[in-house]
């Protein structure tokens, strides 16, 4: 029965932070491309570089020197509270990343400004 429980329990905690992989990849990738690519990706041009991640739980778009993440689901501040914690950890030690807020709309924001 333990052995049961164990697998299940890393089953269910893979899967967690799997879709929090592919979130990070798409962040880490704009996050990257503002240093090497763009100077900004303006105010009103983010929409066309906006990517949901596969499962539907994020949509994630630049802003000028901003990458906004938002949740898809109608969640409650706590579970914003965790993602940008967990986003906040994820990008602890990168230097091109000023800091990571909840910002007024209630979204994450990632700040790369320089």
């Amino acid at each position: 029965m333990n052995k049961l429980f164990y697998i299940l329990f890393f089953v269910l905690m893979e899967s967690c932070s799997s879709d929090k992989n592919e979130l990070f990849k798409i962040t880490d990738s704009f996050v990257e491309s503002l240093q090497t690519t763009y100077e900004s990706y303006g105010i009103l041009n983010g929409e066309e570089y906006k990517k949901i991640t596969n499962d539907g739980k994020y949509q994630v778009m630049p802003l000028g020197r901003l990458v906004n993440v938002k949740i898809l689901d109608v969640v409650s501040d706590d579970v914003y509270e965790d993602l940008k914690e967990d986003l906040k950890g994820h990008y602890e030690d990168d230097n091109r990343v000023n800091e990571v807020y909840i910002n007024n709309g209630g979204t994450i924001m990632i700040d790369c400004r320089n």
